[in-house]
């Protein structure tokens, strides 16, 4: 069993997790901070492998069980054929981290129908995909730690965003995606809650990357200004919160938006 590397996060030993989208800055941190926590990881990427590989071979170093997993899941039986790999990698599952997705800028106006049709589809219909098939999975899993008098913890937590309530300009589609990953893991874990399976969200404010003060200064400078926290997310503050609800700690929280924001949602509109 892989062992805790950081006593500050709850003791995730032995859980199986699946993380999409980990080429990525968010998802790199959210699986280094499982892999801190202790758990065994699949690590999904669909383009070029290099910063996959580059993060299992870090996480490896450091005692963390990885390995990289390949999906295009624009394509159909997709889904179903990356969670097999993950089962089968991993030897079970017992979390799902719905992580990958596009973030296009476009003004309302000028947006097609194909872009629009790409980002639900990203954004959205492959989230709803992979947890029909992960929750399959989950809720045999679930029935078995009953039959052998385990506690329950299988889980799915979505990537959304605090524009699922407060869009940005040219984000028309991401935050109408976003705003769909909270209601559909509202109503998954309506249904999944008596399998045993829990489902919620984890809603980012605006998370710090290279280059992005030099990109959009005015927008970070705006954003520390405004939040009570006064600074930016980082990739381990959304990894810590994906922890926390992967926990035994949270077995009664489903159905939840978690916003990881430094308080900016609870700012004021005028």
């Amino acid at each position: 069993m892989v062992t805790r590397q950081d006593p500050t996060l709850p003791d995730l030993g032995g859980q199986r997790v699946l993380v999409t989208g980990a080429s990525g800055g968010i998802g790199g941190g959210i699986a280094r901070r499982f892999g801190a926590a202790g758990a065994r990881l699949a690590l999904h990427y669909r383009g070029s492998a290099g910063p996959v590989f580059e993060l299992v071979e870090e996480l490896r170093d450091h005692g963390v069980e990885a390995v990289a997993v390949r999906a295009d899941l624009a394509l159909p039986g997709a889904a179903a054929g990356l969670i097999a790999d993950a089962v089968e990698a991993l030897g079970g599952l017992d979390g799902l981290v719905n992580n990958a997705g596009i973030q296009p800028l476009t003004p309302l106006a000028d947006t097609s129908r194909a872009e629009w049709d790409e980002v639900l589809g990203t954004n959205l219909g492959a989230v709803f995909e992979l947890s029909r098939e992960a929750a399959t999975v989950l809720a045999g899993d679930s029935d078995l730690d009953r039959d052998r008098g385990v506690p329950v913890n299988r889980w799915i937590t979505h990537i959304a965003s605090i524009e699922a309530s407060r869009p940005a300009p040219a984000h028309a589609h991401y935050a109408v995606a976003k705003a769909g990953l909270v209601m559909h893991a509202r109503a998954a874990a309506l249904e999944l809650g008596p399998v045993g399976v829990r489902v919620n969200t984890v809603s980012p404010g605006l998370v710090s990357r290279p280059g992005l003060a030099e990109a959009w200064p005015e927008g970070v400078e705006s954003y520390t200004a405004r939040a009570p926290l006064g600074r930016l997310a980082t990739a381990a503050d959304i990894g810590n919160a994906c922890v926390l609800l992967a926990s035994a700690g949270a077995t009664f929280i489903t159905g939840q938006d978690l916003a990881v924001d430094g308080g900016m949602l609870a700012t004021p509109g005028w």
